[in-house]
């Protein structure tokens, strides 16, 4: 049994969570819902030692908790899998493995990997860098470290976000598994489809207070009116027909980069189009979103943007355009440095900065982009939502071409909607929005054409409205 007593937790002026008591029962599956900046992932860093608490008490069974650090909440049974993986990237998958624990004997825990990898159905090679891998297998490799170190209290927080339907299946298969086996997992969810389907009850925060407590079956509209102020629009994308000239084109592009790379791929992307990518992760999307914005050189054929030769090395060509990557902190974002650091870093154009540049402007993002924060929080203090939105903050105003992974990454529902509705307002009409999600309803809501990648070719280009899903999902594995 897990309660939490009153608890509260202020950075400064800022109160995060109020009064937040709640209960979880041994052997049961707990969702943590709310919209973002709601508190739920400073309420799970609080139970791991990962933030002291500033008042309340957590009890396990009974017994007063108290954490210094993870490290001592994992002695005591209570480990995380956070939004963004807490690993090695240059090391291998075994490497990883062995982290943190007292055993060094590579033979041992090569077996060990094997048999858990076996119990839950994971394909991990050994000695694979976890860098080569997608983000669902480094949360893979992260949850097995977790078993193998006897965690009895799981907690997850957002699992699914950027992860493909298979990769998925596996985790909500070996989260069942370890309920069954007596574990207690508490998930941190914006998806309210995975709470009904996974969860035995589900606690509401809002604004950093307990808003709404449910036991299955769980009534999902009075879910929603507890998690907003008002109920979520659906997105309204706006129809535009496709112009005639290429913002994009790509004549046989091949590359080695990534897991698949890319297949002398050939495509043309038009004027007004809004792309969705589609594909298990590591079929090429990623690759094909990175040449075009010129992060990657490929390894042949050539690829034109507005109707020039996309030069690899040119900055002044890549002004036309805006990334947003998958991993915010290690590609996105620089996690020590404030709102507005990211502000003036992005925009400001004077040579001498005194304590007011860029302040009126930074002001404005924020409350546009409905970041919880002040000009003066380091970015890695937001929430994994209020990440996304500070990055999308930063696409400059007159860019033509917008290339995005997940862009709704870590978002609710009415979060979703809203930056939806920005994105398709601020298309021009002579530019194209491309995006990869691994959200079939998303690329079916959001996109006017469908491509779908397979082990570095695309195996599908069709029109929204020409596709359904069944046609995707076929794709998706290979099966055109």
């Amino acid at each position: 049994m897990i309660e939490l007593d009153n608890i509260h937790k202020s950075f400064g002026e800022v109160k995060a969570l109020t009064d937040v008591s709640l209960c979880v029962s041994p052997g049961t599956i707990h969702g943590i819902v709310g919209e973002n900046g709601a508190g739920k992932s400073t309420l799970m860093k609080v139970l791991t030692g990962f933030l002291r608490r500033t008042s309340g008490q957590i009890k396990i069974d009974g017994s007063p908790l108290e954490l210094q650090d993870p490290g001592e909440a994992i002695a005591k049974g209570v480990g995380m899998l956070y939004q963004e993986p807490l690993d090695f990237p240059q090391l291998t998958i075994l490497e990883n493995f062995m982290g943190g624990g007292g055993c060094f004997s590579q033979k041992s825990e090569r077996i060990k990997l094997k048999e858990l990898c076996k119990l839950f159905g994971f394909n991990l090679s050994p000695h694979v860098a976890v860098e080569d891998l997608t983000v669902g297998e480094r949360q893979q490799l992260e949850l097995l470290r977790l078993i193998k170190n006897e965690v009895k209290i799981l907690i997850l927080d957002e699992p699914t976000t950027g992860i493909s339907e298979v990769q998925q299946k596996l985790l909500f298969d070996a989260l069942t598994s370890l309920r069954n086996r007596g574990a207690t997992i508490l998930m941190v969810s914006h998806k309210l489809a995975e709470i009904d389907l996974l969860c035995d009850e589900v606690t509401v925060l809002r604004n950093g207070r307990v808003a709404a407590h449910q036991k299955q079956p769980f009534n999902r509209d009075a879910l929603l009116e507890k998690m907003f102020d008002s109920r979520p629009e659906k997105p309204q994308a706006i129809p535009r027909k496709p112009g005639e000239k290429a913002v994009l084109e790509f004549t046989g592009v091949e590359s080695t980069a990534g897991r698949s790379g890319l297949q002398k791929v050939s495509i043309s992307i038009r004027t007004g189009e809004v792309v969705g990518m589609a594909g298990v992760d590591g079929s090429g999307q990623s690759v094909f979103l990175k040449i075009a914005q010129g992060l990657l050189k490929p390894a042949g054929g050539t690829v034109h943007r507005f109707g020039l030769p996309l030069v690899h090395s040119n900055k002044n060509q890549q002004q036309n355009s805006a990334f947003l990557p998958a991993d915010r902190l290690a590609e996105g974002l620089f996690p020590e440095l404030s709102i507005r650091e990211h502000h003036l870093l992005a925009r400001s154009k004077e040579f001498f900065l005194t304590s007011k540049s860029g302040l009126g402007q930074t002001e404005q993002a924020i409350k546009a982009y409905n970041i919880i924060g002040n000009p003066g929080t380091e970015v890695e203090e937001l929430s994994g939502g209020n990440q996304q939105r500070m990055l999308l903050s930063l696409i400059p105003e007159n860019v033509k071409l917008i290339l995005m992974e997940n862009p709704t990454r870590g978002l609710d529902v009415q979060s979703s909607s809203w930056t939806w509705n920005q994105l398709h307002r601020r298309l021009p009409e002579d530019g194209a929005i491309i995006f990869a999600s691994p959200d079939l309803e998303e690329l079916m809501e959001q996109a006017s054409r469908i491509l779908v990648f397979y082990n570095g070719n695309i195996v599908l280009d069709s029109s929204t409205e020409t596709t359904s899903f069944q046609e995707l999902a076929l794709a998706i594995t290979g099966q055109v």
